[in-house]
């Protein structure tokens, strides 16, 4: 059984912000590989297509309280961003169920909701009745949404004239200024320049210290082991393991036989 449910309820720090329970995706692609003269002569009439069946996630199992912050790590392909996007109600979960108590802001991939042929402008209207807000209330936090983000005139351009770093500008200012129960970031603070990523991350430590419950998927080891008061480990589409950032981000680096270093403790 599958479900996504929300309260207006007022939270404070330990009550369930999100339930997973034995949460499985499967995902079937088609694929894309020539075939050979005999393989398209033995296919002709059976109108038939070869599909992949991929496990973005099985038998998962989490819960987050308000007041923490989870980062979650794991190498390509293990099922993090599938994990953010089912948590976040944009794909219906194969299996198992998810209770989310409160309202939820996300910043997932690069550009995930924007109008590439809309301004910067429009966009922030966009992102922001995406994720909940009235029309009201982004008039009221346009300026500072549109300080934050340094886009300056460009906020009027059209974001196909953007670059990755504005895109990511743009986007996590709408997001962290929806001021949500919840808020969901998959890799956006990696994105941009040096002094950006030092504001995100202070503004992520300004939610931290509100009765919030944040999600963060991130390469960036450093970052986790400083923001975050728990880290969960997902490998295969299912989760290793989880608890103190500094114990699960050392056992995963050992897993990559990277060990520590001021390398792997940045963005890879």
């Amino acid at each position: 059984m599958s479900s996504l449910s929300a309260s207006n309820a007022i939270h404070k720090t330990g009550d369930l912000a999100v339930s997973v329970q034995n949460l499985g995706l499967t995902y079937t692609t088609a694929i894309d590989r020539r075939p050979t003269l005999k393989a398209r002569v033995k296919a002709v009439g059976r109108g038939t297509k070869q599909t992949r069946v991929v496990q973005a996630l099985e038998n998962v199992n989490l819960d987050v309280t308000y007041g923490q912050v989870l980062g979650v790590i794991g190498t390509n392909g293990a099922g993090k961003s599938s994990l953010m996007r089912t948590i976040a109600g944009i794909i219906p979960p194969s299996t198992g169920r998810i209770e989310v108590f409160g309202s939820v802001s996300t910043l997932l991939a690069l550009g995930v909701g924007f109008n590439p042929s809309l301004s910067g402008r429009a966009n922030v209207y966009l992102g922001g009745l995406a994720a909940g807000m009235t029309r009201k209330e982004i008039e009221y936090h346009f300026d500072e949404i549109a300080e934050f983000s340094e886009l300056g005139d460009a906020i009027d351009a059209p974001m196909r004239t953007y670059s990755s770093g504005m895109y990511a500008r743009l986007g996590f200012s709408v997001a962290a200024t929806v001021q949500p129960d919840i808020l969901i970031v998959d890799e956006a603070l990696s994105t941009g320049d040096a002094h950006f990523k030092e504001k995100s991350f202070n503004r992520i430590k300004e939610l931290r210290s509100e009765d919030r419950a944040l999600i963060l998927v991130s390469h960036a080891m450093g970052t986790l082991r400083e923001i975050c008061n728990d880290v969960a480990w997902l490998h295969k589409g299912k989760l290793v393991t989880r608890g103190n950032p500094n114990q699960v981000i050392d056992e995963y680096q050992e897993f990559l036989h990277l060990g520590k270093s001021s390398a792997i403790d940045e963005d890879f």
